[in-house]
């Protein structure tokens, strides 16, 4: 498709959205809005034009992007490169602003002029906070032009905006074979007792230790670990000058392999595989919980210890209904992973609560079905405020 086009195709029976990604947090950002555009098109039948700042990153998720191309189609979604320089075009519909994306002003000023004048989002970060509850869908009239923002927040409680998921993520959980898939990762299937564990978190200083305490098991444990940032810290930790994709190494009770870059179709499938998931930032943190296995969240880190607010609003909100011992091994490893010290300490009370926890995911998934799905709930939303 030429990159100078300027309008939406709409079909009759749905509008043009233009989502904005600026991406921050390598993947996180993007992964969020590509999964949003995906099920906007495929399940709503919406027109979905994606901007984004940095394709590089967009296209580590999505393979059949073109990071050359200004303009393209991918899976129903137009992407578009999000330059300085911004195109001339007619503003949709409705307009999501992710994140809280600064959107480029002579956009802002097509939006003002359009009439009717689109719905324009801005699309939160996830938050289990309690204030988020009564923030959403609030509006923000713009300081200058005939333009309301309203602000939508993802959330745990029904009255914010939900999750996101899929309509037929239930069905390909059902269906998913473990086996096929450690077989083709050339494992064996899992023997009796193993523990099988994905690893995609941030740089961690208390991984060396934790790996250590792997390897003392009296099980074995296998760690797989998809390529990305963690990797820095688990060559030193492993003794290997550098890591690549393929390499396995066996430490005692210990197997980690190096997986390559899992694309955000298939990343469901390693964490259906495994028995404890290690995630990062928000969108694998989502699909870690519809997953229904124990998982362990590394949120992103802030200045002054901010995000900590953040991680310990979930940790109440998750371990309501858990019994007190695995509730507090739960938050006493999670705070020893996400401040990057003492968890090998923490391990033994959070592996005996695992099974305990595990039962817990299949209950916490329910409740998350109860808050309502986000993508439903935005368009919902939209419907209502559109001219």
């Amino acid at each position: 498709m030429a990159s100078s086009r300027s309008m939406c195709p709409v079909p009759p029976q749905s509008g043009c959205w233009d989502l904005f990604c600026s991406v921050v947090d390598n993947f996180g950002d993007i992964g969020v809005c590509w999964r949003l555009a995906r099920q906007l098109a495929e399940e709503h039948g919406i027109s979905v034009r994606l901007w984004v700042d940095d394709l590089h990153s967009a296209g580590r998720l999505i393979p059949s992007l073109d990071t050359g191309q200004a303009s393209q189609w991918v899976d129903g979604v137009e992407v578009r490169r999000w330059d300085a320089s911004f195109p001339a075009v007619e503003p949709g519909q409705v307009v999501l602003a992710a994140f809280a994306c600064r959107l480029p002003e002579v956009f802002v000023e097509a939006m003002a002029r359009r009439l009717p004048r689109p719905v324009w989002i801005n699309l939160e970060y996830l938050s289990a906070e309690g204030w988020v509850a009564d923030c959403h869908a609030l509006p923000s009239p713009h300081p200058r032009l005939p333009l309301v923002e309203h602000f939508f927040f993802p959330g745990f409680d029904p009255r914010t905006g939900g999750v996101l998921r899929e309509a037929g993520y239930a069905a390909r959980r059902a269906a998913f074979p473990v086996n096929g898939f450690r077989s083709a990762l050339g494992l064996p299937p899992p023997v009796p007792g193993e523990l099988c564990v994905s690893l995609f978190s941030y740089e961690n200083a208390g991984l060396a230790g934790l790996l250590e305490a792997w390897r003392q098991a009296s099980r074995p444990v296998t760690c797989l670990v998809p390529e990305g940032r963690v990797v820095a810290s688990l060559a030193p930790a492993l003794g290997a000058g550098r890591l690549e994709v393929g390499d396995r190494f066996q430490r005692g009770a210990l197997t980690v392999q190096v997986l390559p870059f899992v694309e955000q179709r298939r990343y469901d499938e390693l964490l259906w595989a495994c028995d404890l998931n290690f995630v990062r930032g928000e969108d694998s943190f989502v699909r870690a919980q519809w997953a229904a296995r124990p998982f362990v969240w590394h949120i992103y880190p802030q200045d002054e210890d901010a995000h900590m607010v953040k991680l310990d609003a979930f940790l109440e909100r998750f371990g309501a209904g858990l019994d007190g011992g695995p509730r507090r091994a739960l938050a006493d490893f999670w705070h020893a992973w996400n401040r990057g010290q003492g968890a090998a300490e923490a391990w033994p009370a959070f592996e005996a609560a695992l099974p305990a926890l595990a039962e817990h995911g299949e209950r916490w998934a329910e409740r998350l079905e109860a808050a309502g799905e986000l993508a439903s709930k935005l368009v919902q939303f939209c419907e209502l405020k559109i001219e």
